[in-house]
Parts: C-alpha cells; sequence; structure tokens
C-alpha cells in the first residue's frame, strides 16, 4: 500500500529481451531441485516498454490497461491479463491505475517476452511506491508471479536475464538459491561472437507454456539429455574464454538443438526443419530455436563470408540485426509529483465545473 503524502505520477521501465544459448530446459524446478541447472544466456538491445500512471478519478473504471487489448475495470479481480492481475496483487495495489506496453518484438516468440513485461511491470510498481529492488528481487518476484500465482510452466532463466541484463552463466541450485555469473570475455572475442550471429522471424507465435508443459512431463524420461544440455554450458564458457576456434561454439549449438529437438515432438516443427537445414546447407555450423519452441525467432551461427547465402537462401523471413546489452530492466522515465499537487488540479477542475453550471453550462 502506497502513502498517500507523495505518489510518483509516471514512470517508464525498460527491460530487454534475452537470447539463451546453453542449457535451457535445466531451468525448471522439476530438473534443478534434483540436478541443478545451469543456462547461457545473454539480453539484447531489444525491449519491453511498461509506463505506469496513477489514473485520476474522472473515469467510470478505476484501471485501464493497454496491450494488445484493451481493458477498462473496476477491480483486481476483472483484469483478464494474469500478469497484470498478479503483480498487482503480489505488490497490494489498491490504487487506480493507467498501463501501457509496448515491445520492440512481438509477443510468443521465444526472447522471454512474457518474463520481460512482468519483470518490467514489477519494476514500475516497485518505481510508483518508491521503493528501489534489487535485480534479484524482481527475478524472484516475476518467478513467484508466473509459476506460483498464475501457475505457468515456465522455467526461470528468462526472469533472471531480462532483470540483470548482460552475458551470464545462471545456476540454479537445488536449494532454491540462484547466482549469476557475468561471462568475462576479451572484447574482440565477444564482437566476434556476435558478428556471427543471426537473427530470423519465423513468422509463427505459440504459447510456451502449453509445449513447457509437454517438456516438464517428459524430464523423468530425458536425464541423459538434459544432463548433456546442462554441461555444455561449461564447455561453451571454455570455448569462449579460450583462444581457440571460436567456431566450435556454432557447433556446440547445432549439437545442443539436436538434443533439444529429441526432448518432445513439439519443440520443433517441419517449417522450422526446413528453415534451419536451408542455413545449414548455406554454410551455418549451428543455430536453434529460441524459446521453448514450435515458432518465433531463430538463431543461426555462422561464418561472416558465409552469411550473405544464408541471408539468400531464407530472404522470406525477417532478419532483425542486433546488439548485446548489459542494463537488464531500468527505470527510463521517472516523474516526481505529489498527491497534493494532484488533488489541488483535481479541486480546481472540480471549482470550474460548479462555476460552468451555475452559468448554465457554458
Amino acid at each position: 500500500m502506497v502513502s498517500n503524502d507523495i505518489l510518483v505520477s509516471v514512470i517508464i521501465s525498460r527491460t530487454p529481451f534475452r537470447i539463451s544459448f546453453f542449457g535451457g530446459g535445466t531451468d525448471y524446478p522439476v530438473w534443478y531441485r534434483e540436478h541443478g541447472g545451469s543456462v547461457l544466456a545473454t539480453t539484447i538491445d531489444k525491449y519491453c516498454y511498461i509506463s505506469c500512471r496513477y489514473l485520476p478519478p474522472f473515469f467510470d473504471h478505476k484501471s485501464r490497461i493497454v496491450y494488445s487489448r484493451v481493458e477498462s475495470t473496476n477491480s483486481l479481480e476483472e483484469i483478464q491479463h494474469p500478469a497484470v492481475r498478479e503483480c498487482l496483487r503480489l505488490m497490494d495495489v489498491r490504487e487506480g491505475l493507467e498501463i501501457h506496453h509496448d515491445g520492440d518484438l512481438p509477443a510468443r516468440t521465444g526472447l522471454g517476452s512474457s518474463s520481460s513485461f512482468t519483470v518490467g511491470l514489477l519494476h514500475t510498481l516497485y518505481a510508483l511506491q518508491q521503493r528501489m529492488p534489487s535485480k534479484m528481487d524482481l527475478a524472484r518476484g516475476a518467478i513467484k508471479v508466473e509459476q506460483e500465482m498464475i501457475g505457468e510452466a515456465v522455467g526461470c532463466q528468462d526472469q533472471v536475464s531480462a532483470s540483470f541484463g548482460g552475458f551470464n552463466r545462471v545456476s540454479f541450485h537445488p536449494d532454491g538459491e540462484i547466482s549469476v555469473e557475468p561471462a568475462i570475455l576479451p572484447s574482440d572475442r565477444l564482437a566476434a561472437l556476435q558478428g556471427r550471429l543471426m537473427l530470423f522471424f519465423t513468422g509463427f507465435a505459440r504459447h510456451a507454456s502449453v509445449i513447457a508443459e509437454k517438456q516438464v512431463r517428459a524430464t523423468p524420461d530425458k536425464r541423459a539429455e538434459l544432463g548433456a544440455m546442462h554441461a555444455m554450458v561449461d564447455q561453451a564458457l571454455s570455448v569462449l574464454a579460450g583462444t581457440g576456434d571460436l567456431d566450435d561454439f556454432g557447433r556446440m549449438l547445432h549439437e545442443s538443438w539436436m538434443l533439444k529437438r529429441s526432448l518432445t515432438d513439439a519443440v520443433s516443427t517441419a517449417q522450422i526443419d526446413e528453415i534451419y537445414e536451408a542455413a545449414r546447407s548455406a554454410g551455418a555450423l549451428g543455430g536453434k530455436l529460441l524459446g521453448a519452441g514450435g515458432g518465433g525467432f531463430v538463431l543461426i551461427y555462422a561464418r561472416p563470408e558465409d552469411q550473405p547465402r544464408i541471408h539468400e537462401r531464407l530472404k522470406r523471413l525477417l532478419y532483425v540485426p542486433f546488439r548485446f546489452e548489459h542494463g537488464g530492466s531500468q527505470i527510463i522515465f521517472y516523474d516526481h509529483s505529489s498527491r497534493q499537487r494532484d488533488l489541488g488540479l483535481i479541486n480546481d477542475m472540480a471549482a470550474r465545473e460548479t462555476l460552468r453550471a451555475s452559468a448554465g453550462g457554458q
């Protein structure tokens, strides 16, 4: 609950999307609570923006939420967007709000956009309450909202990447602890890696939690595959931090993608397989479909000299250039305004309306 003394009028958060390289699937509690898990991932310069303000009491509705649809509601229970509803519940927000969402890339495409939304919204709500959360506070809050309050079959890596930002090895321990270790790489090595990565939008969108449910159910029968995918995190870090052939990273991506495809028949599709094989035949050393599977963005690893051929082979797909980013979720606009000033404005407007009515509505 927020004090009535001072309320911030407008907050805007910016939260990055992520690309996961290795270890996906080991960040689900059903796996890491027994075996431990880790992922290697980076955030990129594509963002989710959330603007939030206290809604003045002039409207028929108490709150207004704008995303791919518009909701005007009078109670928490009326809110249809599950992440909005449960974030407000978690943060004990009782005042009316106006919340707007904008994203650089579409939702349900494998870049962790749902968790970026949840993290970004929690960040704005903390700011509205004049509280400064740690990055781990944001990550754990988003995990609680998505896994416990909404009940989605999601892992934990997306929330951590969105909160912390950067190129990290994120470890999930059997006792529930989460540790984040930045990947310390020479700048020229990191630049060379970035120059070998290509991102294409397949045009297919899907609900990751539906596919993830199948993967979670299959986990007891896929221990060898998940164990191998977990081990690749350290192997990939060794490649990046060493002085050997950087292209081994791309070859490992291919190996990891073959393992991931074997987890369930929902991970890939005939169309995705066709796209991936077209890239490979044009010179790609490896790659993967990002996210739980089924569609969205495909990441390709290729040497610079092979990339023009890959562009030609995949010219019907949308190519999305990107850069690594290191900021994580940030508040990029914070307007200090007092409740008293807002109330004064409201009282002035009410007085003018009274005068206008007494003058015959002129």
